[in-house]
């Protein structure tokens, strides 16, 4: 339950009243799913329910925040709403910015539950009036539309129950995949998309184990020209690679604006675990290159994630 001082302290800084910006970073830093829902309710002039009952942010508040919230808006905003609605927005954005942000897609696809990711898809069809499905195959031009919209339909398996000599069967598939791509463009194969797309990660992994067995080097080492497909194995069989690429490409000095924002997107989406093992090298990371309010709203929550983590 959100006390009554938290609402008052984030109803003034979305309204751009003023920011108390240590108290804003102490409250983003300790939310939890529960703490967040009695917020969004306690803030019920920038969350609401739509027609269909679903909970959303009002577009037109949010986009009137004042400019000295701007540095950190983003990783409060990320931190606060619903997260299926988090990940609807995250979609849509990425689709309007075009294929050099495709992998934002695969990511939200690959990373979330199924029960996560079928929440998004229900969100976006909420907040946009139509599904994530029909935009991607109508607006997504390249080779890449197949797999990024199979991704995004998928509801994987999540029980324990693996099959060795299946897995075994699909890593010699892929493995014959990649041998004949000089024949078939890679990302449109029938079979590889098939085993990607549907199966479950835990199964997935071991597909991933048969196949270094098999051919000696790990797929992603024959993937280094597909970049959607080794993004794709990534984040699905070793998402600790991946957030650890991106955030290390983040956290360069001469990271780029998009490279920026996905530390932010990684620090508030990922803290519940993902970022688990990992977090210590990047604290110490944003410490030293991030500063001001940002770093801190960063720094607290990825601290919570550590605890989370740990509970």
């Amino acid at each position: 339950m959100a006390h009554s001082t938290e609402v008052e302290v984030l109803n003034r800084a979305l309204s751009g009243i003023g920011v108390d910006e240590k108290s804003l970073i102490t409250i983003v830093a300790k939310l939890h799913h529960e703490h967040k829902r009695s917020i969004r309710k306690g803030c019920s002039n920038f969350f609401f329910e739509d027609e269909r009952q679903f909970e959303r942010w009002d577009d037109s508040a949010i986009k009137n925040l004042k400019v000295e919230f701007k540095s950190f808006k983003d990783a409060v905003i990320l931190s606060l709403i619903h997260p299926w609605e988090r990940d609807a927005r995250l979609l849509k954005k990425a689709l309007k910015k075009g294929p050099q942000q495709y992998g934002v897609i695969i990511e939200i696809a690959c990373t979330r539950s199924s029960d996560e990711l079928l929440g998004a898809r229900k969100a976006y069809h909420s907040l946009f009036d139509r599904s994530i499905e029909e935009d991607l195959a109508s607006l997504v031009k390249g080779t890449e539309r197949k797999l990024l919209v199979a991704l995004v339909s998928a509801y994987r398996y999540e029980g324990p129950k693996l099959k060795e000599d299946r897995a075994k069967s699909e890593a010699k598939a892929l493995l014959s995949a990649i041998k004949n791509a000089d024949k078939r463009k890679l990302i449109e194969d029938e079979e590889v998309i098939r085993i990607l797309t549907t199966r479950s990660k835990p199964h997935l992994r071991q597909v991933y184990e048969q196949y270094k067995k098999i051919s000696g080097k790990t797929i992603t080492e024959d993937l280094e020209d597909e970049m959607f497909l080794k993004e794709t194995i990534e984040c699905l069989w070793t998402p600790h690679t991946y957030f650890a690429k991106v955030l290390d490409s983040a956290l360069r000095e001469d990271a780029n604006e998009d490279a920026k924002k996905a530390l932010t997107r990684l620090v508030s989406t990922q803290e519940a675990g993902n970022l688990k093992g990992i977090t210590d090298k990047f604290a110490h990371q944003i410490e030293e290159r991030v500063k001001g309010a940002y770093k801190d709203v960063l720094l607290g929550v990825l601290a919570r994630g550590e605890m989370n983590g740990k509970a």
